[in-house]
């Protein structure tokens, strides 16, 4: 059903794979989906100033992740987060176990948020 990911069939593709027993909504769902917003923002604050919310980011991809699945939540990160943040956002992935196998080799990891995540 879903061979390529496209802003057409984005929202189709969540909405599949969206697991969340407590919903109450479209509401709710929408609120969810607006997680890749914030966490979009934080990245950006932390590439612009260098101040990097750790925990808060990965907050949001744990429940990106437990809402989607691992699978979909990392195609659905992807997708959302620009080419510019994939350096952190596979840092934080990887220490999170969500990378996919051969996702994002051509990708550098990016060391300050790699040994912030060690000290965690």
């Amino acid at each position: 059903m879903f061979e390529k990911i496209t802003n057409e069939n984005v929202l189709m593709f969540a909405i599949k794979h969206y697991d969340n027993p407590q919903c109450s909504g479209e509401s709710e769902f929408a609120d969810d989906m607006k997680r890749f917003k914030y966490l979009k923002r934080l990245l950006r604050k932390y590439l612009s100033s260098g101040e990097l919310k750790e925990r808060l980011i990965l907050n949001h991809m744990i429940v990106i992740n437990n809402l989607f699945g691992v699978d979909a939540g990392s195609t659905l990160l992807l997708f959302k987060i620009e080419p510019e943040f994939w350096p952190v956002l596979k840092s934080f992935m990887a220490f999170l176990n969500m990378l996919p196998e051969d996702e994002l080799s051509h990708v550098e990891y990016d060391e300050k948020v790699k040994e912030a995540l060690e000290k965690l």
